[in-house]
């Protein structure tokens, strides 16, 4: 698995799998695989920070099974309070972790316990959390994901101000720093996103909502390198 393909520099389109059938999801991942997609978004929500409930260690440790001898990679997204408490379960299994900024008082230290799982660290800001929100732990960080949508639920239509925010924490990180776009990323927002400085481009239901989701995370990955 090479992990650098969440830091290089390059444009990579994340294919989230909480919209993916979860009775043919190793399907799918495959597909996808063969498509070329080599980095998987998991958005593991406790029905307490977020209105919703899905995906737990051990669909995390089965994905990461099927991705890794393929060179795969597994990003988990961690919309739970307390995320501490789980940290340690899901990072046996992943190869980068965000946490909310709004979901510990402790950001720093859960990025260097992240580091020290080895896995690559993320903080994650909510729409109607300030940007700057982030400034103090952007340099313990190795990308920082920008939520376009309300968290909780797929299929939510892009927030129009998202690449303002995005432009504004591009200045913020440092050289090596990601920004990842998280939610309504499809072929008719993807650019602005990518305009604005963005280089991991999250989509959920423009990939799995599709009936040839290869087809539609080929095109989505073509927008991003253009």
């Amino acid at each position: 698995m090479d992990v650098s393909l969440l830091t290089r520099g390059g444009r990579v389109v994340l294919p989230s799998v909480m919209s993916a059938d979860q009775m043919r999801a190793g399907e799918q991942v495959e597909r996808l695989m063969d498509a070329g997609a080599r980095v998987f978004h998991v958005d593991v929500m406790d029905a307490h920070f977020v209105p919703n409930l899905t995906l737990g260690t051990n669909f995390v440790a089965d994905l990461a099974a099927l991705v890794h001898p393929r060179g795969g990679v597994v990003d988990v997204h961690l919309m739970v309070d307390r995320p501490s408490v789980v940290l340690p379960a899901f990072s046996a299994h992943a190869d980068a972790v965000s946490i909310h900024v709004e979901a510990d008082p402790h950001p720093h230290r859960l990025l260097h316990q992240i580091r020290e799982a080895e896995c690559l660290a993320g903080i994650a800001i909510n729409p109607g959390t300030p940007v700057e929100a982030a400034r103090d732990v952007v340099h313990d960080a190795d990308y920082v994901n920008v939520l376009s949508v309300d968290p909780g639920f797929a299929g939510q239509r892009f927030i129009e101000r998202t690449p303002e925010r995005i432009a504004r924490l591009r200045e913020l990180v440092p050289p090596g720093v990601a920004i990842e776009v998280d939610g309504g990323i499809e072929p008719e927002t993807l650019p602005l996103a990518r305009a604005a400085g963005a280089e991991l481009f999250v989509s959920a239901s423009a990939i799995f909502g599709q009936e040839d989701i290869s087809r539609a995370y080929a095109h989505l990955a073509e927008l991003a390198s253009a």
